[in-house]
């Protein structure tokens, strides 16, 4: 939770903290109220000199300018040794730290959690939402994109001036075109040609070379996924990202997102749900989270016409009726990302239902957001009503609305899909 600004202090403690409602306040958290309804109160450290070595009045130096620059010295000393990595002196009023990324990938991660007011009153759960669409690629996928290209740098297979290459539904495609960008790389995406037109928009924008191909079940060998390892195997200097069995993609969420909803919640987290694609976002986030506390639920959320489901609650990775009209999850097979991650149980979400959602969300809380969060949220609210009230439930809103204007938010394409708009929508 970040401090603001805010002159409103409701007392000044003789140790120099200070108790502000809400999020407000300047100055560093020094404790917070336990996690119940709301997140209620934090206490800050009033802004200034640590306690031990206050500023005194500058009339006892009346006349003797030099005293009040050395003891300044000191103390600007002792502020620079207890200064946080990454963050700059003298940017911000007061003299407060400011909270600096250097660059787009040190802007991935980090996100916050945002409470799901309506969901959370209606179940009686605290229902969190981890708001990865504010990555600066728009998504979740912008963690395992930097965590892949990150590990095939250092492994050296990827030099400068090297090329990426990528099947994708569109979102990791798009975190990667934009750190080949930043890092000086070509970009090569193969992308199924069910996918929204705005994203290839998006990545031809970004400049990748986008090639769009049929849509074929993963066991043909013309397979987005497989022709774009075929072409990386084939291309001088170029690395195939292999999002769904590359185990980076994993460590991107046990070493990032497990870590941030664990703080987030200081450990109170009940439930973790999520879709799943490649596996990486549930099987990393479980990974950490079960190592700090067992009893911790991990569900997968899946759509209609894939085999997860079934794969969790059977054991068997059956398909189940589709298709659906979702993008980027659901899967016909158990990758190396998800494989040997530690699940409870499995949601599936029927289109409507998740179509609903959005809505809901949209005109009821202001959110704009994408079909895997609508999934997301759905068997959010069902773990919710299944563990009963006064659980901490944690899910992910993976991206933003935007990507999906003209298939999610077109009435007309939904109804060609016998799907419905819920209310009255202008």
């Amino acid at each position: 939770m970040k401090a603001r600004r805010n002159d409103r202090v409701s007392a000044t403690e003789a140790d120099g903290t200070r108790e502000r409602q809400g999020d407000s306040g300047v100055g560093y958290p020094v404790g917070r109220d336990d996690l119940n309804g709301t997140l209620a109160r934090v206490t800050y450290r009033a802004p200034g000199p640590p306690p031990d070595l206050q500023c005194p009045p500058d009339d006892l130096y009346e006349g003797r300018p030099q005293v009040r620059s050395t003891w300044r010295k000191h103390l600007d000393a002792k502020r620079a040794a207890e200064r946080p990595v990454g963050k700059i002196d003298g940017l911000g009023a007061r003299g407060q730290s400011m909270d600096i990324r250097n660059g787009f990938v040190e802007a991935v991660g980090s996100t916050p959690l945002i409470r799901l007011a309506d969901l959370s009153e209606a179940t009686g759960c605290e229902i969190l939402g981890k708001a990865e669409f504010m990555n600066p690629g728009g998504s979740v996928k912008d963690r395992a994109a930097w965590w892949i290209i990150r590990e095939h740098e250092r492994s050296g297979a990827l030099e400068p001036g090297g090329t990426v290459v990528e099947g994708t539904a569109g979102n990791t495609g798009i975190g990667i075109a934009h750190i080949c960008n930043a890092r000086g790389y070509r970009c090569v995406i193969y992308m199924p040609d069910n996918q929204s037109p705005e994203k290839v928009e998006i990545l031809r924008t970004l400049g990748a070379e986008v090639r769009v191909v049929p849509t074929v079940p993963y066991a043909n060998d013309a397979n987005y996924q497989k022709q774009a390892g075929r072409h990386a195997a084939a291309v001088k200097g170029a690395v195939w990202a292999n999002q769904f069995d590359n185990t980076a993609n994993r460590l991107a969420h046990i070493e990032s997102t497990g870590p941030e909803i664990w703080r987030q919640t200081d450990g109170k987290v009940d439930a973790f749900v999520s879709a799943v694609g490649t596996g990486g976002t549930l099987s990393g986030v479980s990974a950490y989270l079960k190592e700090r506390r067992a009893d911790i639920q991990l569900v997968l959320a899946d759509c209609m016409g894939s085999a997860l489901f079934n794969y969790v609650e059977t054991g068997d990775a059956k398909m189940s009726q589709g298709p659906s009209i979702t993008e980027g999850i659901g899967n016909s097979r158990v990758t190396d990302n998800l494989a040997g991650a530690d699940i409870d149980w499995a949601e599936q979400i029927a289109d409507q239902d998740m179509v609903d959602m959005v809505y809901s969300q949209l005109r009821n809380a202001g959110w704009f957001l994408g079909s895997s969060t609508g999934i997301n949220l759905c068997a959010a609210v069902r773990v919710a009503k299944r563990l009963g009230p006064n659980h901490v439930i944690v899910t992910m809103l993976c991206d933003d609305g935007a990507k999906y204007r003209s298939r999610l938010f077109n009435r007309d394409w939904l109804a060609e899909r016998g799907l419905t708009v819920p209310g009255s929508v202008g």
